[in-house]
């Protein structure tokens, strides 16, 4: 095959796998056993450095930054970022546990290392000293069995660990800094507890820059004392997203996503003006290759964030309509300069 052709292939590869979430790997995987027959893997010992995936006092893949600036601005941040990851134990279980995962899982770690906490965490190393728990994640399956009990179980186990790894946090890093939560997918499902018990009415709200719960569909009124944020610089606030093709509607579209709260992670408006191409400062890509700027536009339709197709060669070719994956990716240096912008604003009226 002729080198263009090659190169033209591998550009397309590279869009289609935008990773910050499921690997296709396992994705229709189901469990043999129910939750109360599975034993449950030892819990994680968050004392342990081993325990974290990322930690601002070690060299992890949370420091990385995908051009050769050196922008990991870790060691003088004057903020904090507490990281969840999505959905990765997605594949057919090799340990006796099977609905929640074992931290101590070696491929499922390099699998979170090399995925989500490079893709995703890595974001937030321009605005604070990242945090990132590994936790009994609950398997994919828990989202698709029909045994409703069962995936409540998992996922509470998989909760208990964010809550408890957060606690320790608290206990042993924060000292009264300012908080970004950042999570996708699964992670956004924990946060979304995690801020509805520490920070929404408690004296923790006060620290909150804002929490980013993307990948899953948020309401509006998910908290009692916090709301969405409305631009660029609002604090104290939350912002959610899910990424699809422009002109897709997802089969549960109307049963949770269009009237979930949903800001556009470009322009940060949160009606459905168009963000033009010319807003959008760049992708990252498979291997944590950067894309060019202004490969498309973005709108706002109900609940969900609509993008046209990548200007890019053959990108034609590209079928996807669920960008559930690249909901970080996508807008890498937009969400970035985005956190970089809240925090900022946060210290400056925390500071007059």
């Amino acid at each position: 095959m002729p080198l263009y052709l090659r190169l033209l292939g591998w550009l397309v590869l590279s869009w289609v796998s935008l990773t910050g979430c499921i690997t296709l790997k396992g994705k229709d995987v189901s469990l043999a056993t129910r939750f109360a027959d599975s034993p449950q893997p030892p819990p994680p010992d968050y004392a342990n450095p081993d325990h974290w995936a990322a930690l601002p006092t070690r060299s992890d893949n949370a420091d990385r930054y995908p051009t050769y600036v050196a922008a990991d601005q870790q060691s003088i941040a004057a903020a904090d970022v507490f990281y969840i990851y999505p959905t990765l134990y997605s594949y057919k279980p090799t340990l006796p546990n099977q609905w929640n995962a074992d931290v101590k899982d070696a491929y499922l770690n390099r699998q979170i290392d090399e995925l989500a906490i490079l893709n995703q965490a890595s974001i937030f190393n321009g605005s604070g000293k990242v945090y990132a728990p590994r936790y009994r994640q609950a398997h994919l399956y828990a989202y698709k069995t029909p045994y409703a009990n069962d995936s409540i179980q998992a996922f509470a186990l998989a909760y208990e660990d964010v809550k408890t790894a957060f606690q320790y946090y608290l206990d042993h890093f924060n000292q009264g800094r300012p908080i970004l939560i950042a999570a996708h997918s699964q992670g956004t499902n924990h946060a979304t507890r995690l801020v509805k018990e520490f920070f929404d009415g408690q004296p923790l709200q006060k620290q909150l820059i804002a929490a980013y719960l993307v990948g899953i569909p948020t309401a509006p009124d998910a908290f009692i004392t916090i709301r969405p944020c409305q631009q660029a610089d609002d604090t104290g606030c939350f912002v959610s997203w899910c990424t699809y093709a422009e002109g897709y509607y997802p089969p549960n579209y109307a049963e949770k996503l269009q009237k979930a709260a949903c800001i556009n992670p470009v322009n940060w408006q949160i009606d459905p003006t168009l963000a033009a191409s010319a807003e959008h400062q760049g992708s990252v890509l498979w291997k944590f290759k950067p894309s060019k700027p202004h490969r498309f536009s973005t709108r706002i339709e109900g609940g969900m964030v609509w993008i046209t197709k990548p200007k890019i060669p053959f990108g034609f070719l590209l079928k996807v309509k669920n960008w559930h994956q690249g909901d970080y990716n996508l807008f890498y240096f937009n969400v970035r300069q985005n956190a970089q912008k809240r925090t900022q604003s946060y210290l400056n009226q925390t500071q007059k």
